[in-house]
Protein backbone atom coordinates (compact mmCIF):
# COMPACT_ATOMS: atom_id res chain seq x y z
CA UNK A 1 0.00 0.00 0.00
CA UNK A 2 1.19 3.38 -1.14
CA UNK A 3 1.90 5.93 1.57
CA UNK A 4 -0.51 8.96 1.12
CA UNK A 5 1.41 12.40 2.13
CA UNK A 6 0.33 16.06 2.24
CA UNK A 7 2.30 17.82 -0.02
CA UNK A 8 2.24 21.46 -1.27
CA UNK A 9 4.58 24.11 -3.44
CA UNK A 10 4.15 27.68 -2.06
CA UNK A 11 5.75 30.92 -3.18
CA UNK A 12 6.47 34.18 -0.54
CA UNK A 13 8.62 37.18 -0.64
CA UNK A 14 10.88 38.33 2.54
CA UNK A 15 9.65 41.89 2.38
CA UNK A 16 11.17 42.13 6.19
CA UNK A 17 14.00 42.07 4.87
CA UNK A 18 13.98 43.92 1.87
CA UNK A 19 16.44 45.99 0.47
CA UNK A 20 16.28 49.26 -2.07
CA UNK A 21 12.68 48.05 -2.25
CA UNK A 22 13.59 44.87 -3.68
CA UNK A 23 12.51 41.77 -2.23
CA UNK A 24 13.92 38.25 -2.43
CA UNK A 25 11.55 35.93 -3.57
CA UNK A 26 11.67 31.85 -1.97
CA UNK A 27 9.73 28.20 -2.63
CA UNK A 28 8.10 26.68 0.26
CA UNK A 29 7.96 23.25 0.27
CA UNK A 30 5.76 21.42 2.84
CA UNK A 31 5.43 17.40 3.01
CA UNK A 32 3.04 16.65 6.00
CA UNK A 33 3.09 19.39 7.67
CA UNK A 34 6.88 20.00 7.83
CA UNK A 35 8.42 22.94 5.38
CA UNK A 36 11.58 24.09 4.63
CA UNK A 37 12.05 27.27 2.53
CA UNK A 38 14.38 27.39 -0.62
CA UNK A 39 15.94 30.76 -1.87
CA UNK A 40 15.17 31.35 -5.63
CA UNK A 41 17.92 33.82 -5.64
CA UNK A 42 15.47 36.37 -7.18
CA UNK A 43 15.08 40.27 -6.52
CA UNK A 44 11.85 41.90 -8.01
CA UNK A 45 10.17 44.87 -6.79
CA UNK A 46 8.19 44.73 -3.77
CA UNK A 47 5.29 46.71 -5.87
CA UNK A 48 4.77 44.16 -7.82
CA UNK A 49 4.20 41.19 -5.98
CA UNK A 50 1.00 40.07 -5.55
CA UNK A 51 0.95 38.09 -2.15
CA UNK A 52 -2.69 36.44 -3.16
CA UNK A 53 -1.46 34.90 -6.25
CA UNK A 54 1.53 34.65 -5.65
CA UNK A 55 3.15 35.82 -8.64
CA UNK A 56 4.48 39.40 -10.24
CA UNK A 57 1.70 41.79 -11.48
CA UNK A 58 1.07 42.84 -14.87
CA UNK A 59 2.18 42.26 -18.14
CA UNK A 60 5.52 43.70 -18.47
CA UNK A 61 8.62 41.60 -20.08
CA UNK A 62 10.25 41.47 -16.22
CA UNK A 63 7.09 39.66 -14.87
CA UNK A 64 6.92 37.92 -17.85
CA UNK A 65 10.86 36.21 -17.26
CA UNK A 66 9.61 35.88 -13.41
CA UNK A 67 6.32 34.19 -13.30
CA UNK A 68 7.58 31.85 -16.02
CA UNK A 69 10.88 30.83 -13.96
CA UNK A 70 8.31 30.41 -11.10
CA UNK A 71 6.17 27.62 -12.98
CA UNK A 72 9.29 26.11 -13.71
CA UNK A 73 10.63 25.93 -10.55
CA UNK A 74 6.90 24.42 -9.21
CA UNK A 75 7.03 22.19 -12.42
CA UNK A 76 10.42 20.70 -11.04
CA UNK A 77 9.61 20.22 -7.45
CA UNK A 78 6.33 18.62 -7.98
CA UNK A 79 8.40 16.02 -10.84
CA UNK A 80 10.98 15.14 -8.56
CA UNK A 81 8.27 14.82 -5.46
CA UNK A 82 6.31 12.20 -7.97
CA UNK A 83 9.59 10.56 -8.89
CA UNK A 84 10.50 9.71 -4.81
CA UNK A 85 6.84 8.53 -4.59
CA UNK A 86 7.64 6.66 -7.71
CA UNK A 87 10.93 4.72 -6.07
CA UNK A 88 8.74 4.28 -2.90
CA UNK A 89 11.06 6.90 -0.95
CA UNK A 90 10.55 8.10 2.49
CA UNK A 91 9.84 11.77 1.13
CA UNK A 92 10.56 14.40 3.14
CA UNK A 93 10.26 18.34 2.55
CA UNK A 94 14.33 18.14 3.16
CA UNK A 95 14.82 15.48 0.46
CA UNK A 96 12.85 17.35 -2.13
CA UNK A 97 15.23 20.48 -1.16
CA UNK A 98 18.29 18.59 -1.33
CA UNK A 99 17.62 16.59 -4.54
CA UNK A 100 16.51 19.92 -6.28
CA UNK A 101 19.76 22.13 -5.16
CA UNK A 102 21.85 18.85 -5.93
CA UNK A 103 22.74 18.59 -2.29
CA UNK A 104 21.69 15.11 -2.03
CA UNK A 105 24.23 11.78 -1.92
CA UNK A 106 23.32 10.94 -5.43
CA UNK A 107 24.33 14.42 -7.15
CA UNK A 108 27.92 13.98 -5.27
CA UNK A 109 30.80 14.82 -7.54
CA UNK A 110 34.55 12.84 -8.37
CA UNK A 111 36.35 16.01 -6.47
CA UNK A 112 34.26 15.73 -3.81
CA UNK A 113 34.96 12.18 -3.61
CA UNK A 114 38.64 13.03 -4.04
CA UNK A 115 38.46 15.22 -1.07
CA UNK A 116 37.05 12.51 1.16
CA UNK A 117 38.74 9.87 0.35
CA UNK A 118 41.91 12.19 1.06
CA UNK A 119 40.25 13.37 4.32
CA UNK A 120 40.00 9.54 5.16
CA UNK A 121 43.92 8.32 4.38
CA UNK A 122 45.98 11.13 6.01
CA UNK A 123 45.94 9.64 9.46
CA UNK A 124 45.54 5.75 8.24
CA UNK A 125 48.38 5.60 6.02
CA UNK A 126 52.10 5.95 5.24
CA UNK A 127 53.16 9.25 3.79
CA UNK A 128 54.68 6.98 0.81
CA UNK A 129 51.50 5.80 0.10
CA UNK A 130 49.81 9.05 0.16
CA UNK A 131 52.36 10.70 -1.73
CA UNK A 132 51.08 7.83 -4.53
CA UNK A 133 47.36 8.75 -4.17
CA UNK A 134 48.58 12.28 -4.64
CA UNK A 135 49.89 11.22 -7.99
CA UNK A 136 47.11 9.48 -9.59
CA UNK A 137 44.60 12.19 -8.48
CA UNK A 138 46.68 14.77 -10.84
CA UNK A 139 46.48 12.24 -13.68
CA UNK A 140 43.01 11.89 -12.93
CA UNK A 141 42.39 15.69 -13.04
CA UNK A 142 44.81 15.73 -16.22
CA UNK A 143 42.51 13.55 -17.77
CA UNK A 144 39.32 15.19 -16.70
CA UNK A 145 41.09 18.34 -18.55
CA UNK A 146 42.28 17.27 -21.64
CA UNK A 147 40.04 14.43 -22.52
CA UNK A 148 36.52 15.37 -21.15
CA UNK A 149 37.41 19.42 -21.13
CA UNK A 150 36.13 20.04 -17.51
CA UNK A 151 37.06 19.83 -13.87
CA UNK A 152 34.92 17.51 -12.94
CA UNK A 153 32.35 15.30 -13.47
CA UNK A 154 29.26 13.76 -11.45
CA UNK A 155 29.73 10.11 -10.24
CA UNK A 156 26.83 8.98 -12.07
CA UNK A 157 28.56 9.62 -14.80
CA UNK A 158 31.15 7.04 -14.49
CA UNK A 159 31.21 4.45 -16.48
CA UNK A 160 33.10 1.55 -17.88
CA UNK A 161 34.39 3.52 -20.69
CA UNK A 162 35.44 6.41 -18.76
CA UNK A 163 37.68 3.77 -16.88
CA UNK A 164 38.91 2.68 -20.57
CA UNK A 165 39.52 6.60 -21.57
CA UNK A 166 41.54 6.72 -18.59
CA UNK A 167 43.64 3.98 -18.94
CA UNK A 168 43.97 5.04 -22.75
CA UNK A 169 44.67 8.22 -21.69
CA UNK A 170 47.64 7.05 -19.36
CA UNK A 171 49.44 4.42 -21.53
CA UNK A 172 50.05 7.62 -24.19
CA UNK A 173 50.67 10.23 -21.63
CA UNK A 174 54.51 11.05 -21.56
CA UNK A 175 54.85 12.24 -17.87
CA UNK A 176 57.49 15.33 -17.47
CA UNK A 177 60.92 14.82 -17.64
CA UNK A 178 60.89 10.81 -17.95
CA UNK A 179 62.54 9.55 -21.56
CA UNK A 180 59.35 7.15 -22.45
CA UNK A 181 55.64 6.52 -21.65
CA UNK A 182 54.52 5.16 -17.99
CA UNK A 183 55.11 1.00 -18.29
CA UNK A 184 51.89 -1.00 -18.27
CA UNK A 185 52.13 -2.29 -14.77
CA UNK A 186 52.81 1.78 -13.58
CA UNK A 187 49.52 2.75 -15.27
CA UNK A 188 47.73 -0.74 -13.52
CA UNK A 189 49.01 0.40 -10.33
CA UNK A 190 47.19 4.11 -11.05
CA UNK A 191 43.85 2.69 -11.92
CA UNK A 192 44.00 0.14 -8.99
CA UNK A 193 44.02 3.18 -6.76
CA UNK A 194 41.54 5.20 -8.56
CA UNK A 195 39.81 2.05 -8.04
CA UNK A 196 40.18 1.87 -4.47
CA UNK A 197 39.01 5.35 -4.63
CA UNK A 198 35.58 5.00 -6.30
CA UNK A 199 35.29 1.72 -4.12
CA UNK A 200 34.95 3.66 -1.56
CA UNK A 201 32.27 6.12 -2.97
CA UNK A 202 30.06 2.76 -3.56
CA UNK A 203 30.73 1.94 -0.01
CA UNK A 204 29.00 4.73 1.10
CA UNK A 205 26.26 4.39 -1.11
CA UNK A 206 27.38 8.17 -3.30
CA UNK A 207 27.20 6.08 -6.31
CA UNK A 208 23.98 3.55 -7.27
CA UNK A 209 26.56 1.57 -9.09
CA UNK A 210 30.44 0.18 -9.50
CA UNK A 211 31.87 1.01 -12.94
CA UNK A 212 34.78 -0.91 -12.19
CA UNK A 213 32.53 -3.75 -11.41
CA UNK A 214 33.70 -5.35 -15.26
CA UNK A 215 37.18 -3.81 -15.66
CA UNK A 216 40.30 -6.24 -15.19
CA UNK A 217 43.79 -5.23 -14.23
CA UNK A 218 46.20 -6.51 -17.05
CA UNK A 219 49.75 -6.77 -15.18
CA UNK A 220 53.14 -7.71 -17.07
CA UNK A 221 54.60 -10.37 -15.61
CA UNK A 222 58.58 -9.42 -14.57
CA UNK A 223 60.65 -11.22 -12.49
CA UNK A 224 62.41 -9.93 -9.34
CA UNK A 225 65.39 -9.32 -8.90
CA UNK A 226 67.96 -10.47 -6.35
CA UNK A 227 71.14 -11.27 -5.53
CA UNK A 228 72.37 -14.64 -5.82
CA UNK A 229 74.91 -15.89 -3.19
CA UNK A 230 78.50 -15.48 -4.68
CA UNK A 231 77.10 -11.52 -5.47
CA UNK A 232 75.85 -10.85 -2.05
CA UNK A 233 79.42 -12.72 -0.85
CA UNK A 234 81.11 -10.43 -3.15
CA UNK A 235 79.22 -7.65 -2.11
CA UNK A 236 79.48 -8.47 1.91
CA UNK A 237 83.63 -9.25 1.43
CA UNK A 238 84.62 -6.06 -1.35
CA UNK A 239 86.93 -3.28 0.46
CA UNK A 240 85.50 0.21 0.16
CA UNK A 241 88.08 3.31 1.12
CA UNK A 242 84.82 5.70 0.44
CA UNK A 243 83.05 5.48 3.87
CA UNK A 244 79.47 6.34 2.28
CA UNK A 245 79.80 3.49 0.09
CA UNK A 246 80.57 1.21 2.73
CA UNK A 247 77.79 2.30 5.13
CA UNK A 248 75.41 2.12 2.31
CA UNK A 249 76.91 -1.40 1.25
CA UNK A 250 76.38 -2.05 5.43
CA UNK A 251 72.34 -0.74 5.34
CA UNK A 252 71.68 -3.12 2.27
CA UNK A 253 73.44 -5.88 3.65
CA UNK A 254 71.30 -5.49 7.07
CA UNK A 255 68.16 -5.55 5.38
CA UNK A 256 69.31 -8.59 3.18
CA UNK A 257 69.94 -10.41 6.16
CA UNK A 258 66.71 -9.08 8.07
CA UNK A 259 64.42 -8.50 5.29
CA UNK A 260 63.56 -4.75 6.52
CA UNK A 261 62.61 -2.01 4.40
CA UNK A 262 64.93 1.02 4.10
CA UNK A 263 62.83 3.39 5.51
CA UNK A 264 61.96 0.96 8.35
CA UNK A 265 65.54 0.67 8.82
CA UNK A 266 65.83 4.37 9.12
CA UNK A 267 63.40 4.29 12.14
CA UNK A 268 65.31 1.49 14.07
CA UNK A 269 66.66 2.50 17.64
CA UNK A 270 67.62 0.67 20.56
CA UNK A 271 64.05 0.32 22.13
CA UNK A 272 63.59 -1.95 19.02
CA UNK A 273 65.82 -4.44 20.43
CA UNK A 274 64.32 -7.08 22.33
CA UNK A 275 65.38 -10.29 24.16
CA UNK A 276 63.48 -12.82 21.72
CA UNK A 277 61.64 -16.55 23.79
CA UNK A 278 65.15 -17.79 22.12
CA UNK A 279 67.35 -15.80 24.19
CA UNK A 280 68.88 -14.15 21.06
CA UNK A 281 67.77 -10.45 19.82
CA UNK A 282 64.91 -9.58 17.91
CA UNK A 283 63.57 -6.74 15.96
CA UNK A 284 60.05 -5.26 16.94
CA UNK A 285 58.76 -3.12 14.41
CA UNK A 286 55.94 -1.98 12.91
CA UNK A 287 56.72 -1.34 9.08
CA UNK A 288 55.52 2.19 8.21
CA UNK A 289 54.11 1.36 4.90
CA UNK A 290 51.11 -0.92 6.57
CA UNK A 291 51.56 -0.64 10.15
CA UNK A 292 52.12 -4.44 10.07
CA UNK A 293 54.20 -5.03 13.46
CA UNK A 294 57.13 -7.80 12.30
CA UNK A 295 59.33 -10.00 14.92
CA UNK A 296 62.64 -10.78 13.34
CA UNK A 297 65.06 -12.86 15.47
CA UNK A 298 68.81 -11.52 14.38
CA UNK A 299 71.16 -13.59 12.28
CA UNK A 300 74.90 -13.13 13.48
CA UNK A 301 75.63 -10.91 9.95
CA UNK A 302 72.51 -8.06 11.14
CA UNK A 303 73.58 -8.18 14.70
CA UNK A 304 77.52 -6.88 13.62
CA UNK A 305 76.36 -4.57 11.69
CA UNK A 306 74.18 -2.76 14.71
CA UNK A 307 77.60 -3.43 16.65
CA UNK A 308 79.33 -1.42 14.40
CA UNK A 309 77.61 1.42 14.33
CA UNK A 310 76.83 1.75 18.09
CA UNK A 311 79.06 4.45 18.35
CA UNK A 312 78.96 6.80 15.20
CA UNK A 313 78.59 10.08 16.05
CA UNK A 314 75.40 10.55 13.23
CA UNK A 315 73.65 7.24 14.86
CA UNK A 316 73.85 8.90 18.34
CA UNK A 317 72.83 11.88 17.08
CA UNK A 318 69.31 10.84 15.63
CA UNK A 319 69.34 8.13 18.54
CA UNK A 320 68.88 5.27 15.75
CA UNK A 321 70.66 2.18 15.15
CA UNK A 322 72.06 3.50 11.57
CA UNK A 323 73.28 6.79 10.62
CA UNK A 324 70.30 8.62 8.25
CA UNK A 325 70.81 8.90 4.64
CA UNK A 326 68.06 9.79 2.27
CA UNK A 327 66.51 7.05 -0.39
CA UNK A 328 67.39 8.90 -2.97
CA UNK A 329 70.92 8.64 -2.01
CA UNK A 330 71.77 5.60 -0.78
CA UNK A 331 69.77 4.07 -4.32
CA UNK A 332 72.49 6.72 -6.04
CA UNK A 333 75.46 4.94 -4.32
CA UNK A 334 74.49 1.75 -4.79
CA UNK A 335 74.78 1.68 -8.27
CA UNK A 336 78.55 2.92 -7.96
CA UNK A 337 78.73 -0.13 -5.73
CA UNK A 338 77.10 -2.15 -8.17
CA UNK A 339 79.95 -1.27 -10.67
CA UNK A 340 82.76 -1.76 -8.26
CA UNK A 341 81.34 -5.33 -7.22
CA UNK A 342 80.93 -6.18 -10.69
CA UNK A 343 77.02 -6.44 -10.44
CA UNK A 344 75.31 -6.04 -13.45
CA UNK A 345 71.98 -6.04 -11.95
CA UNK A 346 70.02 -2.97 -11.57
CA UNK A 347 70.84 -2.88 -7.83
CA UNK A 348 67.88 -0.62 -5.61
CA UNK A 349 67.65 -1.02 -2.00
CA UNK A 350 64.35 -3.17 -2.68
CA UNK A 351 66.42 -5.37 -3.96
CA UNK A 352 67.93 -6.39 -0.27
CA UNK A 353 64.04 -7.83 0.64
CA UNK A 354 63.87 -10.02 -2.58
CA UNK A 355 66.86 -11.09 -1.49
CA UNK A 356 66.18 -12.08 1.99
CA UNK A 357 62.91 -13.93 0.82
CA UNK A 358 64.93 -15.83 -2.08
CA UNK A 359 68.49 -16.42 -1.44
CA UNK A 360 69.10 -16.27 2.55
CA UNK A 361 65.33 -17.48 3.79
CA UNK A 362 63.69 -19.76 0.82
CA UNK A 363 66.65 -21.29 -0.60
CA UNK A 364 67.92 -22.43 2.63
CA UNK A 365 63.93 -24.03 3.50
CA UNK A 366 62.71 -21.80 5.54
CA UNK A 367 58.84 -22.02 5.07
CA UNK A 368 57.00 -19.55 2.96
CA UNK A 369 54.47 -19.36 5.47
CA UNK A 370 57.75 -17.87 8.16
CA UNK A 371 59.27 -15.54 5.43
CA UNK A 372 55.50 -14.12 5.13
CA UNK A 373 55.69 -13.40 8.73
CA UNK A 374 59.30 -12.04 8.50
CA UNK A 375 58.37 -9.76 5.86
CA UNK A 376 55.64 -8.08 7.78
CA UNK A 377 53.17 -8.92 4.49
CA UNK A 378 49.40 -9.48 5.40
CA UNK A 379 48.92 -11.91 2.72
CA UNK A 380 51.02 -14.78 1.51
CA UNK A 381 50.10 -14.11 -2.06
CA UNK A 382 52.40 -11.22 -1.91
CA UNK A 383 54.98 -12.87 -0.50
CA UNK A 384 54.82 -15.64 -3.22
CA UNK A 385 55.70 -12.60 -5.44
CA UNK A 386 59.08 -12.15 -3.63
CA UNK A 387 59.74 -15.61 -2.94
CA UNK A 388 60.15 -17.37 -5.92
CA UNK A 389 61.17 -21.45 -6.19
CA UNK A 390 65.03 -21.23 -7.24
CA UNK A 391 66.82 -23.16 -9.44
CA UNK A 392 69.08 -23.86 -6.79
CA UNK A 393 66.48 -25.31 -4.42
CA UNK A 394 64.33 -26.89 -7.21
CA UNK A 395 67.78 -28.55 -7.82
CA UNK A 396 68.14 -29.94 -4.66
CA UNK A 397 64.57 -31.20 -4.40
CA UNK A 398 65.04 -32.85 -7.22
CA UNK A 399 68.49 -34.55 -5.92
CA UNK A 400 66.34 -35.58 -2.89
CA UNK A 401 63.58 -37.04 -5.34
CA UNK A 402 66.13 -38.62 -7.39
CA UNK A 403 68.08 -40.24 -4.18
CA UNK A 404 64.92 -41.47 -3.03
CA UNK A 405 63.26 -43.39 -6.04
CA UNK A 406 66.85 -44.93 -6.47
CA UNK A 407 66.43 -46.57 -2.88
CA UNK A 408 63.10 -47.70 -3.84
CA UNK A 409 64.35 -49.45 -6.86
CA UNK A 410 66.88 -50.91 -5.07
CA UNK A 411 64.52 -52.47 -2.26
CA UNK A 412 62.46 -53.52 -5.50
CA UNK A 413 65.26 -55.43 -6.85
CA UNK A 414 66.37 -57.14 -3.87
CA UNK A 415 63.32 -57.77 -1.63
CA UNK A 416 64.21 -59.19 1.58
CA UNK A 417 63.89 -63.09 1.86
CA UNK A 418 61.30 -64.42 5.23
Amino acid sequence: MRSQHTFSINFWADKKNALNNEILIYARVSVDQKRVNLSLKRKVPQQLWDPVKKRLKGNSQEARSINGYLDQVYTQLFQIYQNLQFKGELITAQLIKSVYTGENEKSKTLQELLAYHNGKIKTILAKGSIKNFAITENYINKFLKSGRGTTDVYLSQLDYKFLCDFESFLQSYLPENHPRHMSQNTVMKHIQRFRKIITLGYNIEWLDRDPFVRWKPVFEKKEREFLSENELSNLETYPFTVERLDRVRDLFVFSCYTGISYIDIMNLSESNLIKGIDGGTWIVTNRQKTKTKVKIPLLGKAELLITKYQDHPLAQKTGTLFPRMTNEKVNFYLKEIALACGIKKNLTFHMARHTFATTITLSNGVPIETVSKLLGHTKIATTQIYARVLEQKLSQDMNVLRTHLKNKEEINRNPKTG
